[in-house]
C-alpha cells in the first residue's frame, strides 16, 4: 500500500503534465523515411522534464521526510517511469502494426532506406528506454539532485545506439533487419530488447536504491 500510494504521489504531484504529452511521440513511429527511434528519446525526455520539476519542487526532500524508506522512494519512482514507458511502448507498438498494414498498400512506406517498423524496431525502443533507465536514473541517484550530467549522458548514449541501429541494417550480413527481413532475426532483437530492459531496469533500480540510501540530504 505504501509503494502503491507513493506511485500516485509521483504520477499526480511529482510529475509534469508535458511527461504525459510526450507520449504521443509514440506516433513518430507513423513518419515515413525517418529516423523513428528519435520517438523514444523525446518519450525520455518528457519524463526527465518530471525529474526536473520535483526537483525544483524539493519533491525528493519532501519524500523522505514521509514515513517511507528511502528504498520505497526509489522503487516508486522506477514503477512511475516503467509506467510511462509501458503505455508508449503499447501505443508503439499498436502504430506498428497500422504502420506494417498500410505499407502492403501506401507508397509513402515504399523504399524507406531507415529503421521500419518491425520486432527488431520495438526491440531497440526497448533498449533506449533501458539506457534511460540504466544511465539517467542510476547516475541521478548518486546526488539525487543533479540531472543535467545524467540527462546528458544518456543522450549520448541513446543517439549513438539510434545511429548504430539505423547503420547495421545497410551491412550485408544482416542486412535482414531491413523491415522485410528474416523473421527469426527480428523476434531475436526483440527479445533482447525485452531481456535488456528486464534485467538492465532491475540491476538499476537496486543500485540506484543503495546509491539514494547514502545521499545525506
Amino acid at each position: 500500500k505504501m509503494i502503491s500510494a507513493l506511485v500516485k504521489k509521483e504520477a499526480g504531484l511529482a510529475a509534469m503534465p508535458l511527461t504525459y504529452i510526450f507520449i504521443a511521440f509514440s506516433a513518430m513511429t507513423m513518419i515515413p523515411k525517418y529516423p523513428i527511434l528519435v520517438g523514444p528519446f523525446f518519450i525520455c525526455l518528457g519524463i526527465f522534464y518530471s525529474f526536473q520539476f520535483a526537483r525544483e519542487q524539493n519533491d525528493t526532500l519532501y519524500t523522505v521526510l514521509l514515513p517511507v524508506s528511502k528504498r520505497d522512494a526509489v522503487k516508486a519512482k522506477y514503477i512511475f517511469v516503467c509506467l510511462v514507458q509501458a503505455i508508449s511502448f503499447i501505443l508503439i507498438c499498436l502504430f506498428s502494426f497500422l504502420r506494417v498494414s498500410l505499407a502492403k498498400t501506401s507508397d509513402v512506406y515504399a523504399d524507406n532506406t531507415m529503421l521500419g517498423a518491425s520486432a527488431a524496431y520495438l526491440g531497440c525502443v526497448l533498449i533506449v528506454f533501458a539506457l534511460f533507465n540504466t544511465v539517467f536514473l542510476a547516475s541521478f541517484y548518486k546526488t539525487a539532485y543533479a540531472i543535467g550530467k545524467p540527462f546528458l549522458a544518456f543522450s549520448v548514449c541513446a543517439f549513438l545506439f539510434i545511429a548504430a541501429a539505423e547503420t547495421v541494417h545497410h551491412i550485408p550480413p544482416v542486412a535482414s533487419l531491413g523491415a522485410d527481413g528474416k523473421r527469426i532475426l527480428h523476434l531475436c532483437v526483440l527479445a533482447a530488447g525485452v531481456l535488456i530492459y528486464i534485467f538492465g531496469t532491475y540491476f538499476s533500480m537496486r543500485v540506484s536504491a543503495e546509491r539514494f540510501e547514502n545521499v545525506d540530504l
